[in-house]
């Protein structure tokens, strides 16, 4: 696995996180109890904190990353992620905050201090400017992201099923690997 320290500090991956070998996480990250980190993700936590919380699932090809201090900002902006989210192939997030049961659609961009609300959503494609806050339950597309509508409850349930999904297709994977 390519599990790298930044100036000393090493990611905290709970035993139970699967973490596929392509993967690449970098210094200040925890990432939860079975969560998974799919081929080809970067998660760079050099310049800030990256936190992943449980049964969350960081799908092929996505980049995670933070920002440093600035006068402006003399902390800079951590990127967390809650339990049980969801996030699709090829999304970019970026110094924002994504709390439980949210979902990230295909290929979207979240950027710096954006909010996420538990059981929102952010469809495929979609770019969230800063600073934007998206409401619990609520679907955003587009670029500029806006809200489209809240979601259903059928729709808010069918992302459970995924998440649940992933979560069994990791524990199959880590199975799978040579030890």
């Amino acid at each position: 696995m390519a599990i790298y320290p930044f100036e000393g500090v090493f990611p905290r991956i709970h035993p139970e996180a699967f973490i596929h070998p392509e993967a690449v996480v970098i210094g200040r990250v925890r990432i939860g109890a079975l969560s998974s980190i799919w081929p080809g993700v970067i998660i760079r936590g050099d310049v800030n904190d990256i936190e992943i919380g449980e049964k969350t699932n960081i799908q092929d090809g996505c980049v995670l990353h933070v920002t440093r201090g600035t006068p402006d900002r003399p902390q800079g902006s951590s990127l967390v992620i809650g339990h049980r989210v969801t996030v699709g192939h090829k999304v970019t997030l970026h110094a924002c905050r994504v709390m439980d049961d949210a979902m990230i659609g295909i290929g979207a961009i979240v950027l710096d201090r954006v909010l996420i609300h538990p059981t929102a959503m952010v469809g495929a494609g979609a770019l969230v400017p800063p600073g934007k806050q998206i409401a619990p339950g609520e679907l955003w597309l587009g670029s500029p992201a806006k809200k489209a509508r809240d979601r259903s409850i059928d729709e808010i349930q069918a992302s459970t099923v995924i998440m649940e999904h992933y979560t069994l297709l990791a524990a199959q994977h880590r199975d799978s690997l040579p030890r």
